[in-house]
C-alpha cells in the first residue's frame, strides 16, 4: 500500500500500477503522433522558415526524386512505347528498388523508400494481375479515399488528427480540445487535408473508369507534392501560431 499525497489516504497498488500503465500509454502515443507529426513537416516547435520545412518534409532532393520518378517513368513509357505494361512497371519498380538500395547503402533512413518499394511492387503485382495498366493507380485511390475520410471523421466528432499530431508532438496529449481557438484551428486543417485527398480521387476515379491510364499518371503527379507542399506549410505556420511558448522554451 502506498499513500496518496493529494488526499492522504493509502492507495492501492492497483491504482498505483494504473497510472504508470495510463503513463505510459500516453509516452507510446506521444513518440507515436509526434514521430508522424515531424515526418510530414508539422512540428511547430521547429526554428526554421517555411521552405524549409516544406522542403524537409518532402525529403529533400533525394525524396522529391523518389517520389516522382517511378511514376513519371511509368506514364513515359507507356505512353509513348509500344506494348507497354510489362516495361512501364517493370522499370518503375526498378527505380523503386534503385533508391531502396541506395538508402541502405548510404546507412540513411530507409523506411520511406521500403515504403515506396513495396507500394510500387503491390500496384505492379495488381497491374500484371489484371492485364490493366490503370491498375497501377488502384492503390492510391484508396488510399486518398481512406485517408480523406479519416481527417473528415477526425474534425467532425471534434478530434481533428491534426490536433492529436500537435498536441503530442508539443506534449500537450489532447490538452487542446479545451481551448476553443485551437480546436477551430485543427478542425479546419483537418478538413483542408480531408479536402486534398478527396479532390484528388474527384480528379482521378473518373480518369480510372474512363480507362485514361496516361493522363491519370499524369494528374497523379501533379496532385501530388504541388499540393502536399502548399498544405504542410500553411499547417506548420498555423501550427506555430497556437503554440507560440513551445519556440522560446
Amino acid at each position: 500500500m502506498t499513500t496518496d499525497p493529494a488526499a492522504g489516504e493509502p492507495r492501492g497498488r492497483g491504482e498505483a500500477d494504473g497510472g504508470d500503465e495510463q503513463s505510459s500509454t500516453s509516452d507510446l502515443l506521444g513518440e507515436a503522433f509526434g514521430g508522424v507529426a515531424r515526418r510530414i513537416g508539422i512540428d511547430p516547435t521547429e526554428e526554421a522558415s517555411a521552405g524549409d520545412v516544406v522542403w524537409k518534409a518532402m525529403g529533400g532532393f533525394r525524396g522529391v526524386l523518389e517520389s516522382v520518378l517511378p511514376s513519371l517513368v511509368f506514364v513515359l513509357v507507356y505512353t509513348f512505347w509500344p506494348d507497354p505494361l510489362i516495361l512501364s512497371l517493370g522499370l518503375s519498380v526498378g527505380m523503386a528498388a534503385v533508391f531502396t538500395v541506395l538508402r541502405f547503402a548510404q546507412r540513411s533512413t530507409p523506411a520511406a523508400a521500403v515504403g515506396g518499394l513495396v507500394a510500387a511492387g503491390a500496384a505492379a503485382g495488381l497491374a500484371l494481375w489484371t492485364g490493366d495498366g490503370r491498375d497501377n493507380f488502384v492503390f492510391g485511390l484508396i488510399t486518398n479515399a481512406v485517408y480523406g475520410t479519416a481527417y473528415l471523421i477526425s474534425a467532425l466528432i471534434g478530434w481533428s488528427l491534426i490536433g492529436l499530431l500537435v498536441g503530442f508532438l508539443v506534449g500537450e496529449g489532447v490538452g487542446w480540445r479545451r481551448d476553443r481557438r485551437k480546436r477551430r484551428v485543427f478542425f479546419w486543417l483537418a478538413i483542408a487535408w480531408a479536402a486534398l485527398f478527396f479532390a484528388r480521387l474527384a480528379v482521378q476515379l473518373p480518369l480510372y473508369l474512363a480507362h485514361e491510364t496516361a493522363l491519370l499518371g499524369t494528374l497523379k503527379l501533379v496532385m501530388g507534392l504541388p499540393l502536399f507542399a502548399p498544405l504542410v506549410a500553411v499547417t506548420w505556420l498555423a501550427a506555430r501560431s497556437l503554440y507560440p511558448a513551445s519556440r522560446d522554451s
